[in-house]
Formats: C-alpha cells, sequence, structure tokens
C-alpha cells in the first residue's frame, strides 16, 4: 500500500494568511479572552485583506491591525532583509504591505445559539490516531511535517541558503507490516546551483540517513529517490508568485493522505468555534478509541448551529464499525479543557495541530466527558 503526505512551511503564501489570522486573534485574546472571532485572510503581493466578523471589548483601528498583520509577516520571515537578498520583486516584505480590512459583528443569529452554550454552526469533523507510533500520527505525515520544518528552521537561520516558501511530499509503502520510504519531493526557492545542491545534501545526508534510516531496512536496495525543485527553477515565491489564502491546506493542517478533513478550517477561528473545537475534540476521542482497539482509528462527528449533541461514529482500520452514540458537549467545556481562551494560536499554527504531547487535547484520554 502506498501512502502520501505534503506539508508546507509557514512561509508558503496560505499559511502565511493562517498565521496572520491566528496573530491577530492572539493580540485580540491577550485582551478580552471571550472574543468571538472568524477573520480570513487573502494575500497577493503586498496587498492583504481582512475579511470577516469578530465581537470584542477591544476595539482595533485600521493602523493597529495593519501594524499586527506587519508584525506577523515580519514573524514569519519575510523582512526588508530577507527582501533585499532576494529582490523585492521576487518575494514580500513586512514593511511594505498595503492592509485592508472588511469586519463586522458576528451575526446575532448565530450568538444567540453560542451565548446559550451551543454550537455556532452545523458541520461534520475527523479525528483518527495510529496507536503503534510515538505521537499516534501517521508516519507518512509525521515525516513530511518534521522535515519541512526543519528546513524552514535552517532557511531562516541561515543554516541553509534557500528561501522561506517550502513544500514537502513524501511516499511511504507498506508490506508485510513493515514501512520503506520511497520518495521525498522537495520545492524551496533557491538562487545557484549550489544552493540547490546545498539542500540537496541537508535532506539526503543530514535528515534522512541519519534520522529515519531503519524505515527502509526490508529494502536496502531500493533508496527513497529526492527530488529537489521538479521545474529545475524557483526564485519568485511566497505571495508574489502565489495569492495566499487562509485555510486552504487543510490536508497539511491534519493528516495528511491518511484521513478524511471536513470543511471547515480550523484556523481563522477562536474557541467558540466548532471547526476549532470539535476537531480538536475528534482528535481526543480518536487517541481514546485507538487506545482501547490497539488499531488505527477515524472519529467522525456532527453538529447542529444552537445545540449541543454532538453525533459520533467510530470506525477501525479495515472500515469497520467500532462505537457509535451522541455526546452532549457545550462550547464552553472545550474551551476551559483545552484551554482556548488564551493566546495560544500563532504557535500552534507554526507548530501543528496534533502530535504535541503538552497539548491537552493529545493527553487527556476522554476524562470528564
Amino acid at each position: 500500500m502506498i501512502s502520501i503526505s505534503e506539508f508546507v512551511s509557514v512561509g508558503h503564501p496560505d499559511k502565511v494568511a493562517d498565521y496572520i489570522s491566528e496573530y491577530l486573534l492572539d493580540r485580540y485574546l491577550e485582551r478580552d479572552p471571550n472574543v468571538r472571532y472568524a477573520v480570513e485572510v487573502q494575500i497577493k503581493g503586498y496587498d492583504v485583506t481582512l475579511a470577516g466578523e469578530v465581537t470584542s471589548t477591544v476595539k482595533f483601528d485600521q493602523q493597529e491591525i495593519a501594524g499586527f498583520v506587519m508584525d506577523a509577516v515580519r514573524e514569519v520571515g519575510y523582512t526588508k532583509e530577507y527582501a533585499q537578498k532576494w529582490g523585492p520583486e521576487n518575494t514580500i516584505f513586512a514593511d511594505a504591505l498595503s492592509v485592508r480590512t472588511l469586519i463586522t459583528e458576528q451575526s446575532p443569529d448565530i450568538a444567540q445559539g453560542v451565548d446559550n452554550d451551543g454550537w455556532g454552526d452545523q458541520g461534520i469533523f475527523f479525528g483518527m490516531a495510529e496507536p503503534t507510533i510515538s505521537n499516534k500520527l501517521p508516519e507518512d505525515f509525521s515525516f513530511a511535517r518534521y522535515l519541512g520544518q526543519t528546513i524552514y528552521r535552517a532557511a531562516k537561520s541561515g543554516l541553509l541558503d534557500c528561501g522561506l516558501d517550502i513544500k514537502v511530499q513524501v511516499m511511504y509503502e507498506t508490506a508485510a507490516g513493515k514501512s520503506a520510504l520511497r520518495q521525498i519531493i522537495v520545492a524551496a526557492p533557491v538562487k545557484s546551483e549550489k544552493a540547490a545542491r546545498d539542500l540537496y545534501e541537508f535532506v539526503a545526508f543530514k535528515q534522512v540517513s541519519e534520522l529515519i534510516e531503519g524505515s527502509w531496512i526490508p529494502w536496502k536496495s531500493k533508496q527513497p529517490q529526492l527530488i529537489i525543485n521538479g521545474t529545475g527553477s524557483f526564485v519568485k515565491h511566497g505571495p508574489i508568485a502565489d495569492c495566499g489564502t487562509t485555510g486552504r491546506k487543510l490536508a497539511v493542517d491534519f493528516y495528511g493522505g491518511n484521513c478524511r478533513i471536513g470543511g471547515g478550517s480550523p484556523w481563522t477561528k477562536d474557541g467558540s468555534k466548532a471547526d476549532l473545537a470539535l476537531n480538536l475534540f475528534a482528535r481526543e476521542m480518536a487517541m481514546h478509541q485507538a487506545r482501547l482497539h490497539g488499531e488505527r482509528v477515524e472519529v467522525q462527528l456532527g453538529c447542529c448551529i444552537g445545540r449541543k449533541e454532538v453525533h459520533y461514529v467510530v470506525t477501525g482500520s479495515r472500515g469497520q464499525l467500532l462505537n457509535q452514540g451522541e455526546l452532549e458537549l457545550g462550547v464552553q467545556l472545550l474551551r476551559d479543557r483545552y484551554g482556548l481562551d488564551m493566546p495560544i494560536y500563532a504557535d500552534l499554527c507554526k507548530r501543528g495541530l496534533f502530535g504535541d504531547s503538552t497539548r491537552p487535547w493529545e493527553i487527556l484520554n476522554m476524562e470528564g466527558i
């Protein structure tokens, strides 16, 4: 069986958009833990548009919001010095951004449901867990994320002479209960053959051979294929080359190619939103069910706007039904349970939703539900 997963760095234009929204949400939460927040972001070239709904005791003006957007992009690494290296025609830098806001308050029709501890929307949500792996995530997804984040950190620190807009795709093959890494595809901006060669050697020798050599022991004669920049050229990058939009990397944000996903992004939302809280609960429930049954499980949840009831279905690795039922899960219960009224969102966006054992949804084991 072949499994394929992808990861993109926070320097990718879609993730820049996600990060801007999460950074702004943190600024609200620092001053108002009860903010209702749903702000989408689009960034193309040096133009940024924020659109959505915010209900808060805090009233940031246009200039303050623009400042936060620039701070977020600067944190990603798109600074004036970075643009001087690559050329402002090839990448963006924070100080030159033009920010437009289209933000109103939350609809009272939605607010009345959340005010009564019901969900603010209907929706479906999926979670999974793999009990045989330490972080309970699929091997292909874990490695794609690890490698992508490692390259990004090396690029941002100057250890590698490549840009911050990084994509990694990996392919694993599983046979007779053993998995082998078959292919790695990396896209990252480089300006010279030497930089491309250094990136190749960094991935092939410093990361793959040293850290996951054991993953292809059953097929020692078949080393994984490594491709760096499939077109051979990648200089113009980030929002200059591609329009960044929030919520467009859902498979990257969740479980790679290993699990179904719902329609809602976990980013751009505060903790009262089902797209965030119920996706986290689906992961917690999957962790618990995987431990109970000793196999990979998938959890599907469904909720209704204005109501607390959440329906669930648990299936096993062969698609068999393991459990199903209904729970009463109020919005506030999960906000409190996961600490979602804290300014954790920019860090969460940068590090990833799942696999971090310090996050409560990774360790609570359904206690108190």
